[in-house]
């Protein structure tokens, strides 16, 4: 091959890239419909909830599609997605999970990535934060690559100071929080992209309920968890899509005080920052169940 026609082979390729790495934007546009680490915008569709994403990096609007949801922010810098290492779920036999980075471009505060040896023995998980603990009985069973992480974030002081960012409506109960870089004033238009810097899998997705009391990931599609969560004061009709890992055995009263309290500047769908200021002092991982 002579070196004009490698050039031609060459601009082919990139132009191939390229165009592939469009529609993957495209389709990850039209996909963020899920629980979400932004604002989204809820809108009623036959008396069933449909949550919508504003996606990061000037991209406009996904759509939901007709079901109860909520979304995680998607890349700033999605680019490289379709070359991007996939996680890997839990492997019994040898008993680890495989987190891998996020190079999606998204804010974060990166802190390492967890070990791939998993605990599996039931845990309980305690939000120290300023309106008092939130106490939440963890599955490591069900979810050992789920756990293990917020084991690991919580030793290296991950959520330490963080405030919870969004506060839901009637129709979307729900305070979502895990963004070390949110500042829950109603006026970020950042808050809800900051995570750890990796990356793992979804799991317990098999009939998955999301009831009052309930603790869940958020995420920006299949296998894109990171640090952000959110709790459920009310029963709401999500799809199963985000992993839950968790129900609350105390403090779920502190919850609803938030969502009395309302929220600072009300999006569209009713959400936003909550006028009560939820700030995570520290969190605790202990194996008594």
């Amino acid at each position: 091959m002579s070196g004009k026609d490698r050039q031609k082979q060459l601009a082919r390729e990139h132009y191939e890239r390229q165009n592939q790495r469009r529609i993957e934007r495209e389709a990850r546009a039209k996909r963020n419909a899920i629980i979400g680490t932004s604002v989204g915008v809820v809108v009623v569709i036959g008396g069933v909830v449909a949550a919508t994403t504003l996606l990061g990096g000037g991209d406009s609007p996904a759509t939901a599609s007709p079901e109860t949801s909520v979304s995680a922010e998607a890349s700033a810098n999605p680019s490289e997605t379709g070359t991007a290492a996939k996680p890997t779920a839990f492997d019994p036999a040898s008993g680890t999970c495989g987190y891998v980075a996020d190079a999606d471009g998204s804010p974060a505060k990166s802190v390492g990535t967890p070990p791939a040896k998993v605990d599996t023995k039931p845990k309980t998980m305690t939000l120290k934060t300023n309106q008092g603990d939130i106490v939440i009985a963890v599955d490591a069973g069900k979810t050992p690559c789920t756990v293990n992480s917020f084991a690991f974030l919580a030793e290296k002081k991950f959520f330490n100071g963080s405030k919870c960012h969004r506060l839901g409506s009637d129709q979307f109960p729900m305070l979502q929080c895990g963004d070390p870089l949110a500042k829950a004033d109603g006026k970020s238009q950042t808050d809800g992209q900051g995570g750890p810097g990796y990356r793992f899998v979804n799991e317990n997705l098999e009939g998955a309920k999301y009831t009052r009391g309930v603790v869940a990931m958020a995420n920006s599609g299949p296998d894109t968890n990171g640090s952000q969560f959110f709790i459920v004061y009310g029963d709401t009709q999500l799809p199963a899509q985000y992993t839950p890992f968790g129900t609350v055995t105390k403090g779920l009263e502190i919850i609803d005080k938030v969502n009395k309290g309302g929220v600072i500047t009300p999006g569209p769908d009713g959400t936003g920052a909550p006028k009560e200021t939820v700030e995570i002092k520290n969190v605790t991982m202990s194996n008594k169940s």
